[in-house]
């Protein structure tokens, strides 16, 4: 799947996160946030609307030197007070212009620490350890799996406002998280960044109930590459029994196969392995630099690829994630929620320089927008039918019919100059983030502009409405009718929650590659040489379905 591999690039390019833009001093202390966890006693302080909070705690051990691509280990015992009042240092990861101004290092350059399995916690006030314990949402963030840290998420609105315990989780990225080795292979697989989210999981299970938290009723949710972190969760034996519900919000239910992740081509683990000694000349991989692991992938070139989410035979099976839903006896057959955005592409085509012309570095404006808007609806729909129809499908087809799905369709943002947002992006990639999270400090230097005066009240009862949606689901394990009307199982009506403002309102109708590349071939919109160029953009994306999708759009040489 070559989507993923180009995110950072192509949002790095187009605008810079402000959720941790500029160093702000350490928030005073509250005595009444101090707890007492496994590990020693900790203490938190009040967010500005009254959540307790508590950042940067550890759930595990620095993974540097020899804990490098092993499974973490737990935090040792302390005796003094962990005051966790500042966001943990991210994963190491790759700088783009996504954070770029935080850290001030220049685009490309490697930053972070390998001491970073660390997470945030943000409680309702009404939240009391010890008592009857609140639902537990942990969120995975996306990011190809290559970049993002627990920062860029202020749970505290969603925890105060929905009366749930947010946990926002750091995991470890790019090599460091997925690299499959027979010099490093120890029986614990390859996908060490679903090994920090196991880790993660038991510390909730271990530690939450001292933050309000109930550890028998755990929902994970991540976006993007956090939702195909969350199916992997799903299929893997090693969360069994961990989490109680799960969200995947733009995720994919598939994984690279370990052969392909081992030597497939240039980028994959041995290949890359090879590299590392030549650049360092040490055999042992576990002893050599950071910056040699991460150059020996050039992670800074959009064009490179990195086999993550791999089918290792531990972690998941090795007949693949997607295959694992097969049978409620081969995957963690929880509630699930699964959902995309009307307007996935938008995001990605904005800088396609085929598609859409910048001026100043900045000013976006669409080439043709007639064949922008139809190659986005297409694009877009074979989102949907991945990471929806087909998902849930395959579950129902199972026996697991506790199903729900959605699509997220908000296009109401403003303009920038003379970009129309609306138009550009629509309903795009990640647009959905901050209304979960009612937090709408998110996209930077163009939040002013997308979340505006004129937008604010019909935005704002729909992060209502979707935030009241998730927790009820976390809460029961039935999103029910929570903020709108009544929001039905996945079945053979396939019905669908469309969130759009003011309020969401069901639809209904299944999609399929077959229906959408029929009416690819004949859509009116489009010249012959768009359908073939629509054709072969889709095949682009999807490398497995190329034959089908030349073929029947009548666009195969």
């Amino acid at each position: 799947m070559r989507l993923g591999l180009k995110l950072a690039a192509i949002m790095s390019a187009l605008f810079v996160v402000s959720a941790c833009t500029s160093v702000e001093p350490a928030p005073e202390p509250h005595p009444d946030t101090q707890r007492l966890l496994s590990s020693g006693p900790v203490v938190g302080f009040l967010s500005e609307n009254g959540a307790p909070t508590w950042l940067g705690l550890p759930y595990a051990q620095s993974t540097a030197g020899p804990n490098r691509w092993r499974a973490p280990e737990p935090t040792p015992s302390r005796t003094g007070l962990l005051e966790a009042l500042q966001h943990p240092e991210p994963c190491p990861q790759i700088v783009n212009r996504l954070s770029t101004e935080t850290t001030g290092l220049p685009v490309g350059a490697l930053y972070g620490s390998e001491d970073c399995l660390k997470l945030d916690v943000y409680a309702p006030a009404s939240a009391e350890p010890g008592a009857d314990g609140l639902p537990v949402m942990m969120w995975i963030h996306g990011g190809s799996n290559t970049w993002g840290y627990a920062s860029q998420y202020d749970g505290s609105k969603l925890a105060q406002e929905q009366d749930v315990v947010v946990v926002v989780v750091q995991y470890r990225l790019g090599p460091l998280g997925f690299f499959a080795h027979p010099d490093i292979d120890e029986g614990q697989g390859a996908n060490f960044a679903l090994l920090d989210q196991v880790a993660a999981l038991n510390w909730i299970q271990a530690e939450i109930s001292q933050f309000g938290g109930d550890p028998d009723n755990v929902t994970i949710f991540g976006e993007s590459a956090g939702g195909q972190n969350v199916a992997a969760l799903l299929a893997s034996p090693l969360a069994s029994g961990l989490f109680h519900r799960a969200i995947v919000q733009s995720g994919f239910f598939d994984s690279v196969p370990l052969d392909e992740a081992r030597n497939g081509d240039v980028n994959s683990a041995i290949p890359a392995a090879d590299r590392m000694v030549q650049a360092q000349g040490n055999p042992d991989l576990r002893a050599l630099s950071l910056q040699t692991v991460f150059d020996a992938y050039n992670l800074g070139d959009p064009r490179a690829e990195l086999p993550r989410v791999i089918a290792d035979g531990v972690s998941l099976p090795r007949a693949g994630l997607a295959s694992a839903f097969d049978s409620p006896e081969t995957f963690n057959a929880v509630p699930v929620i699964t959902g995309t955005n009307r307007d996935e592409m938008k995001l990605f085509n904005a800088l396609n320089d085929d598609l859409t012309r910048r001026r100043f570095g900045l000013l976006i404006s669409i080439r043709d927008r007639a064949y922008y808007d139809r190659l986005s609806h297409y694009q877009s729909r074979l989102w949907r039918i991945l990471a929806v129809d087909q998902a849930a499908e395959r579950m129902q087809s199972a026996g697991h019919d506790q199903v729900w799905a959605y699509r997220f369709d908000w296009d109401e943002g403003g303009r920038l100059l003379t970009m129309n947002l609306s138009e550009i992006f629509g309903a795009a990639h990640a647009m959905e983030i901050p209304f979960v999270f009612n937090h709408f400090d998110f996209f930077g230097q163009l939040d002013r502009a997308l979340f505006n005066r004129s937008n604010e009240d019909r935005r704002d009862a729909l992060a209502a409405s979707m935030g009241a949606y998730w927790a009820n689901f976390a809460r029961d394990g039935d999103p029910g009718a929570a903020g709108g009307p009544d929001w039905p199982r996945w079945s053979s009506d396939a019905e669908l929650m469309r969130f759009d403002a003011p309020s969401p309102e069901l639809i209904e109708g299944a999609d399929s590659l077959s229906a959408l590349l029929s009416d690819l071939g004949s859509d009116p919109a489009l010249s012959a040489a768009q359908i073939c160029r629509a054709a072969q953009a889709l095949s682009n994306w999807r490398d497995e379905l190329e034959d089908q999708i030349l073929t029947q759009t009548d666009c195969a040489a």
